[in-house]
């Protein structure tokens, strides 16, 4: 007989990884398919460089994860552990350095170094982004309604959440307005005069984005990395998970398994079967059947609708819109082991609020936007920006005594790179990285004992991220709220009854959030008790054969 469950989960990312949890815990029969030999996703921890040292391959820093699903799914047990991380750091190439402390009066005097007035604007910034993130944080943790329906249903959703709106005054709906539709450098240079701050918030506004800081609607990237989890009042908090990001989704799949969740990895889907318009289960690339009457989908988007699924039997509107859906991408991930830190001629010696921090090489705003229109014309940025973290610093279970393990996360190449490997190119693209540490850090290209450069092509080849874009599709806002990822499917459901959708590509996706994954069990849930009222599902667990 077919093997059967309750629910199949296609993706054992850590959306993947958390509405297994929920359903089983839950009391359903939960399967969750991975194709990798290990899960994670895309927040996963490996070992490309032996079994000495073990680096985050791609997202490398937690910060969405709401503590509210931490303590329903009992991570800590599980081994999930964050150490915060530590403050900005900007050395640049004369001698000096930015650095943004936690601390408002040390905050103010580093950045006074370089501007008396910015230093003045910095925490009228803080309180005006913090301010629209009460607002827009509750709108990305929640299921949007279906905007622009008039069904009954519907419109009383509506209806709520301009309720839930009603604290916006005249200032705020402007000022949201602004946020949503300008480009970063509007924002910034409005606010700040020198290139060391406009710099480093220009990075905040493009990473993960086809798009340089003066490209319109960059701004709101800047609130989407600013608002992190407003559950406990925690903003823009941030963190190495202990064990790297992999620490996180194997805490994920603990707790999953505790709950009764199953997990098969090394098991790729090949389509997910449907009859008369309803989902009725998978097949694997091996041509085992499994048969379920949930289906979850976490893969992005394109790769769900357009290849897991025959795109003729959905509407054609809906195939239209993942269709156009943008998932373009210029990202390079540089992974490095280390044997010793870098020491920064601005500021000798071993520092746990720098080294321990977010280190930014990118001296303004205008030098980040020439590296984006040099990708846009088709060639690899001469010099590109990063954003670098030195987890082992805190995580002694990375890299053995004295060693370390260097994350850098850097933009751009050209997007269509995601098509051919350009190894060449990228070796050349990633030694101008290197000498621009060295120019601040000597000594640094000495210390690399070995380094992993994945692009676009690697990025979404083996990790499944078309394009190579890090969100599963770019935040404009023509892809954000009620059109994540298409008109009308904002709420996780989809065209096919009994096909869900809860990855990165989902309204509440971009970042390690959780929150799909978290969303989508309600749906689920609420569903199958309407199936179950009909009588076209049983009541209770149903055993797999």
């Amino acid at each position: 007989m077919a093997l059967r469950y309750d629910v199949v989960v296609v993706g054992g990312g850590h959306n993947g990884l958390v509405a297994a949890a929920y359903l089983a815990r839950a009391g359903l029969s939960t399967l969750v398919l991975e194709r990798r030999p290990i899960v994670g996703g895309a927040a996963v921890s490996e070992k490309p460089f032996g079994p000495d040292f073990t680096v985050t391959s791609l997202s490398y820093v937690v910060s969405w994860l709401p503590p509210t699903l931490v303590r329903d799914l009992d991570l800590v047990r599980h081994g999930y552990h964050v150490y915060p991380q530590g403050p900005y750091f900007a050395p640049r190439t004369d001698g000096r350095y930015l650095a943004l402390p936690d601390d408002p009066g040390e905050r103010r005097e580093q950045i006074a170094k370089f501007s008396a007035r910015d230093a003045d604007a910095v925490q009228r910034w803080d309180d005006w982004m913090d301010g629209l993130g009460t607002v827009l944080g509750p709108l990305i943790n929640e299921i949007p309604p279906h905007v622009g329906s008039r069904r009954p249903a519907d419109l009383a959703r509506q209806a709520l959440l301009l309720r839930k709106l009603s604290g916006v005054d005249e200032r705020k709906a402007v000022d949201l307005t602004r946020l949503l539709t300008a480009s970063a450098a509007d924002l910034i240079e409005d606010t700040f005069e020198s290139d060391a701050m406009r710099g480093v918030l220009s990075v905040s506004a493009v990473i993960g984005s086809w798009a340089g800081p003066r490209t319109p609607g960059t701004a709101y990237v800047i609130a989407h990395h600013h608002i992190g989890d407003l559950g406990d009042g925690r903003i823009g908090a941030w963190g190495f998970p202990r064990g790297g990001m992999g620490g996180v989704t194997q805490a994920l799949a603990s707790a999953a398994r505790s709950f009764g969740a199953q997990i098969r990895t090394e098991a790729s889907v090949a389509r997910i079967t449907t009859r008369a318009g309803t989902a009725t289960g998978v097949v694997l690339e091996d041509g085992t059947e499994i048969a379920a009457d949930t289906v979850i989908t976490t893969a992005h988007p394109q790769i769900s609708f357009l290849r897991l699924l025959d795109p003729a039997g959905l509407p054609e509107g809906f195939v239209d819109d993942i269709r156009r859906y943008k998932s373009r991408s210029g990202t390079v991930k540089v992974n490095v082991a280390l044997d010793r830190l870098p020491e920064f001629t601005s500021k000798p010696g071993f520092d746990p609020a720098v080294h321990g921090g977010t280190i930014v090489l990118a001296e303004s705003l205008d030098e980040v936007e020439t590296s984006f229109q040099e990708a846009a014309a088709g060639r690899p940025s001469t010099l590109p920006f990063a954003d670098i973290c030195i987890p082992s610093v805190f995580d002694p279970t990375l890299a053995p005594d004295g060693k370390h393990v260097m994350s850098m996360f850097t933009q751009w190449v050209p997007h269509t790179w995601n098509a051919e490997p350009h190894r060449e190119e990228l070796d050349a693209y990633a030694d101008r990285l290197f000498a621009r540490m060295e120019a601040v850090a000597p000594g640094f290209t000495s210390s690399v004992l070995h380094r992993q450069v994945l692009s676009p092509y690697d990025i979404e080849h083996e990790y499944g991220l078309v394009g190579g874009n890090i969100f599963h599709g770019e935040l404009t806002m023509g892809q954000m709220f009620h059109a994540r990822p298409a008109a009308g499917y904002a709420d996780l459901r989809t065209p096919v009854r009994g096909l869900y959708q809860a990855g990165s590509g989902t309204h509440g996706g971009g970042g390690v959030t959780g929150v799909p994954g978290r969303n989508v069990v309600a749906q689920v849930l609420a569903d199958r008790k309407r199936e179950v009222w009909r009588g076209r599902l049983p009541l209770g667990r149903r055993r797999r054969s």
